[in-house]
């Protein structure tokens, strides 16, 4: 079977199967070959049966069409419970855990008529301790993928798959997808449910996608989340207004992010957009504390079970982040909550100027070595925030790795910010 199956958009590709001019099996065949193909090098399958994943295929090749995503096949992060496949959370503690159902996602996307290919690798419960994924963009050497969806982004910047399921709580999509050269979607924060995904901080854990094409990543929330987020690609940039973000962290941008940044603004200024500066308020100088306070408060709260009787099985780093959670009172957690709601506030109103943001994606290239997985410093105020944000490639750094930029639309303006990002990958000349 061709691998050039999986050259189709996600989109053509649900139509062509339900048109019957394509099978589901041969679509997860294709995606079969190339996991089998690329997986010795890449590392991105916590758990993959190639006859488990056909036997979905065929089942539904067996029935009537029906479903938005009737033989799309999908990755998912091993954060997300699997009724039929083993769930660890990136752990020791869980090896071999079987969970008894779906999580609600995984439920929704079968309900769909998605095939379930496996489980891409995450981080230790989606924090820092990476796991054996190699970046595909580095050639022979070893550079991280980043993380926590690390395995998601691997297996689709590799061709394994076009869409792979990941999670955000700082910078676990968007960073990765910009380290690997394919988009990341973070949907508005709550657009699809977190039943069945083992918590790691609440009020920040967003579900969303990796994949080839941001119309790719529309078109499986759009069938998840029952929003009309159309076709993307079609947009006309006149007159759209775009605030460019440096963030208060722009001293941590290398040449090459900055320039990334700089080429993505006159791709849309060409195209017609009329590009501003725009500055963060002043309330969101401290997001960044604020992201860390309460990532690290609810995530203790959240493995207080694992600390009282598996905390050996704990790596450093998160053994360090449950203490630094435990050291913050209810007032400080309390506090950095009311800065991150005088944020959204203020940040509404900035949207009262512009349609999109325009703002880094990390501060460069994918660092080497697979000892850790980069720094979310420019993801951690927009998870807070809960804004959309998309990242768009953006072209290559002086190491040859891939670079991107983060279009951010105002909360619930998913739809606004997905058909900005469209428009900036066909304005760059993208078309994956």
């Amino acid at each position: 079977m061709n691998t050039n199956l999986l050259d189709y958009s996600l989109r053509d590709l649900v139509s062509r199967i339900a048109r019957r001019e394509l099978r589901a099996e041969d679509v997860t065949q294709a995606c079969i070959e190339q996991i089998e193909a690329r997986e010795p090098e890449i590392h991105a399958w916590q758990f993959f049966d190639p006859a488990l994943a056909l036997a979905q295929a065929r089942a539904l090749d067996a029935q009537a069409a029906g479903g938005p995503l009737f033989g799309a096949p999908l990755g998912v992060k091993d954060l997300m419970d699997t009724a039929d496949m083993p769930t660890t959370y990136g752990s020791p503690i869980y090896a071999g855990n079987r969970p008894r159902f779906d999580a609600a996602c995984v439920a929704a996307s079968r309900a769909a008529g998605a095939v379930i290919l496996g489980k891409t690798v995450t981080t230790e419960f989606a924090t820092f301790h990476p796991g054996p994924t190699r970046n595909p963009r580095g050639g022979s050497a070893d550079y991280t993928p980043g993380g926590s969806s690390s395995g998601s982004a691997a297996a689709v910047a590799a061709g394994m798959v076009r869409v792979a399921f990941g999670t955000q709580t700082a910078g676990s999509i968007v960073r990765p997808a910009a380290y690997c050269g394919i988009v990341g979607y973070k949907p508005t924060h709550g657009t699809l449910p977190l039943a069945g995904i083992k918590p790691l901080a609440p009020s920040l854990d967003t579900v969303g996608l990796l994949a080839r094409s941001v119309d790719d990543a529309a078109f499986v929330i759009a069938a998840l989340a029952r929003l009309p987020l159309g076709q993307q690609g079609q947009q006309d940039l006149a007159g759209l207004r775009v605030g460019l973000c440096q963030t208060p962290h722009w001293d941590r941008a290398s040449q090459a992010a900055r320039d990334a940044l700089l080429q993505a603004a006159r791709a849309l200024e060409q195209a017609g957009a009329r590009l501003a500066d725009a500055p963060l308020p002043d309330e969101c100088k401290q997001l960044t504390q604020a992201q860390l306070t309460i990532m690290a408060s609810e995530a203790a709260a959240a493995f207080e079970p694992e600390t009282q009787s598996d905390a050996a099985r704990f790596s450093p780093a998160f053994t360090a982040l449950v203490a630094t959670g435990r050291g913050v009172s209810g007032a400080a957690f309390q506090q950095a909550c009311a800065v991150a709601a005088q944020a959204r506030q203020a940040v509404e109103r900035l949207f009262g100027n512009f349609d999109i943001l325009l703002a880094p994606s990390a501060e460069g290239e994918a660092p080497a070595g697979l000892a850790a997985t980069g720094d979310p410093i420019f993801n951690r105020l927009w998870t807070l925030l809960g804004n959309p944000c998309v990242q768009v490639p953006v072209g290559t750094g002086p190491g040859g790795l891939p670079l991107g930029v983060t279009v951010v639309g105002p909360r619930w303006g998913d739809a606004q910010a997905l058909a900005a990002a469209a428009a900036l990958e066909r304005a760059l000349g993208r078309n994956q």
